[in-house]
């Protein structure tokens, strides 16, 4: 009998033994693997922050932008997927609704700040009303000016153009200065620089290119879409732009305006710390994309960050991304390195203070929009895609309405496919 019972209790131990073992493993320090599309001195500096206060820790890999969809596609189907993931935020919504990404509604609802979060991040890390990422890296756009040519042409740079007739008038007053000084630069051979900087003189006016629920295009029925271009094709047809902005497919996005001949240029907070760090010579200023008689726009750009599926470290992943979006990292981390903080009421901030315009930048992102489509790439990234080709056609050639008609054919096709 009290054999019996000694066996029962060895048992029963083992047994219990053996219910505690996963629990146990779980307590143990992780190692999660992170994929990003550039270790940049930010990400790096927040690992490396992580990595030296926390138990669980992190090893970054970098995935160049070109290959990062195809190789994380590829990861998650042969259950190979790292454990967080640094997305584009405009490939954010193809992963969701492929089922690459988890869920993660339920700690998204349980953020205090959640409404303070970068509104076009948020927007592109939803799919079917869930929840799947949330906002890692911002970028928004606005105007930069030249503050010297500004003085000079007689206006006033603490009084920057806030309407298109503003924008125009001071281009005409900056290019009549002469010896190659132009009023206004865009890349006109790069798509996607043009989606950052084009799309928000559509949205501050009130207008879109797609519909309220991404589904249709909007473009042959917006008159806004037309009335952008038609400023840009005055600013061409009355040379107020350089001849080289024809051919420009990017490489001169940030260069031109660093010749110093340039009066206004559109940017991203990327161009104040380029500006500042390698032409401190430069003096400029900067201001928000105007809409057609007032109002303010924005591209939200950057990344957005979330857990690909398959991921054995679900919670301790969400630990980390918390973590990141936790007013301390935001200020310290973000801010401190002259980073934009993702969450809206830390735009001003004390190590803005000293450079407003860093300030202004980080506000865009209260104003930022960025079009939802499972099909982005194709259709405004894509050098031989509709958007390029009817900007082209519309400010180069100056047939406005042929491109918009075109346009709408093709996105039409492209959404619809």
């Amino acid at each position: 009998m009290n054999i019996r019972r000694l066996s029962t209790a060895a048992l029963l131990l083992g047994l219990l033994i053996m219910s505690l073992a996963p629990l146990s493993a779980q307590d143990e320090p992780v190692t999660m693997t992170m994929w990003v599309r550039s270790i940049n001195f930010s990400v790096q500096t927040l690992v490396d922050e992580w990595n030296a206060t926390h138990d669980n820790q992190i090893e970054l890999t970098e995935v160049p932008a070109a290959e990062f969809v195809t190789k994380m596609g590829a990861a998650v189907a042969a259950g190979e997927a790292p454990d967080i993931a640094s997305i584009d935020l405009i490939y954010t919504p193809a992963f969701a609704s492929a089922g690459q990404l988890v869920d993660l509604t339920e700690y998204v609802n349980a953020l205090p700040y959640a409404d303070d979060l970068s509104p076009a991040h948020m927007t592109l890390g939803e799919y079917e009303g869930r929840n799947y990422a949330v906002p890692f890296a911002a970028e928004g756009s606005f105007l930069i000016y030249n503050v010297d040519l500004f003085e000079q042409a007689g206006l006033d740079p603490e009084n920057p153009p806030t309407t298109w007739d503003e924008v125009l008038e001071a281009a005409r007053a900056i290019t009549a200065l002469g010896d190659d000084t132009y009023g206004y630069y865009f890349a006109g051979n790069c798509a996607g620089c043009n989606a950052f900087t084009f799309l928000p003189f559509i949205w501050a006016s009130g207008g879109d290119v797609l519909s309220e629920d991404f589904s249709q295009p909007t473009l042959e029925e917006d008159p806004a879409v037309s009335e952008a271009l038609a400023l840009y094709r005055t600013m061409w047809e009355e040379g107020l732009i350089p001849e080289g902005a024809i051919v420009d497919g990017g490489e001169n996005f940030t260069n031109a305006f660093a010749s110093g001949t340039i009066g206004m240029a559109g940017t991203g907070a990327f161009g104040i710390d380029n500006y500042k760090t390698n032409y401190p010579d430069l003096n400029f200023d900067v201001t928000y994309i105007p809409g057609k008689d007032g109002g303010t726009a924005s591209f939200g750009g950057g990344d957005n960050i979330g857990i690909p599926t398959g991921s054995e470290y679900v919670e301790e992943a969400w630990e980390f991304i918390e973590w990141t979006l936790s007013e301390d990292v935001q200020l310290e981390l973000y801010a401190g390195n002259n980073q934009l903080p993702v969450r809206l009421s830390l735009a001003d901030n004390e190590y803005f203070e000293e450079d407003p315009r860093l300030s202004l930048a980080a506000s865009t992102l209260s104003v930022g929009h960025t079009p939802y489509s499972l099909v982005y790439n194709d259709l405004f990234n894509d050098a031989n895609g509709p958007w390029l080709l009817m900007l082209q056609v519309a400010i180069f050639d100056g047939d406005i309405d042929g491109a918009i008609a075109e346009a709408q054919q093709r996105f039409s096709e492209i959404m619809g496919g």
